[in-house]
């Protein structure tokens, strides 16, 4: 059954607060901008019931159980102002639970983005992109597949994350989410290997693709 996009499922506790600062969140808007171009972030009246799609995140460097978010529904803006990021302060996966402040709300995806972040500290930046063709092609492309049952934003999203991590790690830092239409997460120590990955693999699925 299809899913609407852009509903967040978890239980918030949001503080309205000042944004972040442009300085600390430089690189992320960059890749940010280029995931935009690529159409792996956006909006598209024709699919996800038009909804805006896609999300980037970047660890805290002075809480670094903390991160900086893309807010709820911003996919369709082209570029973003540090006001389109929020922190979460606290994350709970399991029990569904997100703690966040900022002048908007976090992204659907930020349990998902949460999980990534408590399995390794080495991670840094978490992107969550849609690409038909690499979702379509996951299996030829040896990019784990979560169960195709399980629905995006929901603790079940979680355990599948933490399931399939070093399967995803040794595939380059990725893996698609069978359940979430176009659907794909990469992560990485800097915001370039977290990009760098998705763009090799498009490269590939267009390469491949027939003429």
């Amino acid at each position: 059954m299809a899913q609407t996009e852009g509903v967040i499922k978890y239980r918030l506790e949001f503080t309205q607060t000042s944004p972040p600062s442009g300085e600390e969140l430089r690189e992320l808007m960059a890749w940010r901008r280029m995931l935009y171009r690529l159409g792996l972030i956006g909006q598209d009246p024709s699919r996800y019931e038009g909804f805006g799609y896609g999300n980037i995140s970047q660890r805290c460097e002075d809480e670094p159980g903390a991160f900086f978010i893309s807010g709820t529904q911003t996919g369709g803006i082209a570029e973003l102002s540090p006001g389109h990021y929020c922190r979460v302060v606290g994350s709970d996966p399991l029990g569904n639970h997100l703690l966040a402040q900022g002048a908007i709300q976090p992204s659907s995806e930020a349990l998902t983005h949460g999980v990534l972040y408590r399995l390794d500290p080495s991670i840094r930046v978490v992107m969550h992109v849609h690409s038909p063709e690499l979702w379509r092609n996951a299996a030829a492309l040896g990019i784990p597949q979560t169960g195709a049952s399980v629905p995006y934003g929901t603790p079940e999203m979680a355990r599948e994350v933490a399931r399939l991590y070093e399967s995803a790690t040794e595939a380059g830092k990725v893996l698609s989410m069978a359940g979430h239409q176009d659907g794909l997460v990469s992560f990485g120590a800097t915001a370039q290997e977290a990009g760098l990955v998705l763009v090799g693999l498009l490269a590939r699925a267009w390469q491949e693709a027939p003429a």
